[in-house]
């Protein structure tokens, strides 16, 4: 079943305040519901990817401000991977995104991200706890393709946010059981939706149009939230 696409989304050249930089896109609800969601993207992609352009349009039918963003070192480079000294530039980043939804919005913040995104998310709230009202974690990278003893983990212990993984049953970046061992480290929360046949980039031609739904209606779910349709 499609989604239908509540407002045309407004590109803002700049959305923050302040240093370091970030721009992306705002979807607006027609009803709103009063809560927003954050959303970046991976190390090899930027806003405008499939998966992020489709979960923002399908939140935002479903009543939440959404916010469409590319992260500092995207906005340095507009192609390749991220450098080892981005990291904490682009959690600056998300700061500045998650400041702006509040002050455009009354109800809880979120803070969301495919891989190296959703990494960066999960790295700040464990530090900056209370800063957004939940994570949601699209495709974490939990380790680099063919390195299983070098996981990603080390500040799952310090992550007292509510968190919703989603990862596909394919994914080299880590599989379904050791990710669920990793998030059991989580003292906060937590869900993991597995994603059948589906790698890192979560969308496939065969899920494409009914996975949106089913990841906003898990967010609705864990998060008890209520749906404007």
């Amino acid at each position: 079943m499609g989604v239908t696409i509540s407002a045309v989304p407004q590109e803002l050249a700049s959305v923050s305040p302040g240093p370091p930089p970030i721009g992306g896109f705002i979807h607006l609800p027609k009803k709103p519901s009063g809560d927003a969601l954050a959303l970046t993207h991976g190390a090899g992609g930027d806003c405008n990817g499939a998966l992020l352009v489709t979960l923002a349009n399908s939140f935002a039918a479903a009543g939440l401000t959404v916010l469409r963003c590319d992260l500092p070192f995207r906005r340095r480079r507009p192609h390749g991977p991220p450098h080892p000294g981005d990291a904490e530039r682009d959690q600056e980043g998300l700061c500045q995104a998650v400041a702006l939804l509040r002050q455009r919005n009354a109800g809880r913040v979120f803070l969301g991200g495919h891989s190296y995104g959703g990494r960066q998310a999960s790295l700040l709230l464990a530090s900056r706890a209370g800063l957004a009202d939940g994570l949601l974690l699209l495709s974490y990278p939990l380790y680099m393709p063919g390195q299983p003893s070098r996981q990603r983990k080390a500040h799952f212990p310090n992550l007292t946010t509510p968190a919703l993984f989603i990862h596909g049953t394919r994914d080299p970046f880590g599989t379904i059981e050791e990710l669920q061992a990793a998030v059991s480290l989580i003292p906060a929360p937590t869900r993991l939706l597995a994603v059948e046949t589906a790698g890192h980039s979560l969308l496939t031609k065969h899920n494409r149009e009914q996975l949106p739904e089913v990841i906003v209606q898990a967010f609705h779910t864990h998060f008890h939230l209520d749906r404007r349709v």
